[in-house]
């Protein structure tokens, strides 16, 4: 009998291995990117929905005490603490208190009150989403306006 020679491959070449290698590794580095910004847009959108809930609370406490003067120019200009017996002092620093555990370092907050319609108030949470935008100094803002109270009803 004679013994033949078969030519054909057996196995795989280390050329093949490193390919597939480098694919899957492709593959998986796009898979991390992709869980990357998953949770950095994550983060960023539950931090808009904490800032719309700290104005919407410091609204629903404005339309409490209506007649109160809640014109607020910064969080700097709250500099007592809280006061239970007065719900103004306390409602700013519970709003204060808030958007520092939003965000400690460039977290602020306004209120306005609009000079013709003294009923008209306007709230501004501000917050550094820079980790979201890729850039140093990101600052997102958050605006809710809103009549807190109607005014009385004038007969003759």
């Amino acid at each position: 009998m004679n013994a033949r020679i078969d030519c054909r491959q057996q196995g795989t070449t280390l050329i093949e291995v490193l390919v597939a290698l480098l694919v899957l590794a492709i593959g998986l580095l796009g898979a991390a990117a992709l869980q990357l910004n998953a949770l950095k847009y994550t983060d960023s959108s539950r931090t808009s929905s904490q800032a719309s809930f700290i104005a919407y609370d410091m609204m629903d406490r404005i339309r409490a005490n209506p007649d109160a003067d809640y014109k607020l120019a910064s969080l700097a200009a709250v500099t007592w603490g809280p006061d239970l017996n007065t719900p103004r002092t306390q409602d700013l620093y519970d709003f204060k208190t808030n958007i520092q555990t939003l965000d400690a370092v460039t977290g602020d907050g306004t209120i306005t009150v609009n000079p013709v319609n003294k009923r008209l108030v306007t709230i501004t949470v501000s917050w550094s989403d820079a980790r979201a935008a890729n850039t140093a100094a990101a600052l997102q803002t958050f605006s809710v306006t809103s009549r807190v109270a109607i005014d009385a009803k004038v007969t003759q």
